[in-house]
């Protein structure tokens, strides 16, 4: 009678000893957590951040930038007008540059701005 397929041919090699833990690997794995870790701490800041800035500009804000480019068109065309008598003589030509200094700020305001 032929013997029964059901038993292994063989008996299964005994288990490799384990290796003792490998320093190097541990702090991988401690390095990974922490990396981890920081890639969500960035990004929960991310998200509080969008959440803070979800909301419209206030009214004042865009009273404020614009003001501040009229403001600026307003003195250099002023300095032009009355050849450089207004609005500070003592000036000279750097009313020009105050002129685009007011107005270039009103212009970085509106990379802030929420409709």
């Amino acid at each position: 009678m032929p013997e029964s397929t059901d038993k292994p041919q063989h008996e299964p090699a005994a288990a490799a000893p384990k290796k003792a833990a490998d320093p190097k690997a541990a702090d991988r794995r401690s390095a990974d957590r922490k990396a981890a870790e920081r890639r969500a701490a960035k990004k929960a800041k991310r998200q509080r951040r969008a959440q803070r800035a979800s909301g419209p500009t206030p009214q004042w804000y865009k009273y404020v930038m614009f003001g501040l480019m009229v403001v600026g068109l307003l003195w250099i065309i002023t300095f032009y007008v009355t050849q450089g008598l207004f609005p500070f003589p003592e000036l000279g030509n750097w009313n020009i540059l105050a002129g685009f200094g007011i107005a270039i700020v009103g212009f970085l305001m509106t990379l802030r701005w929420r409709g």
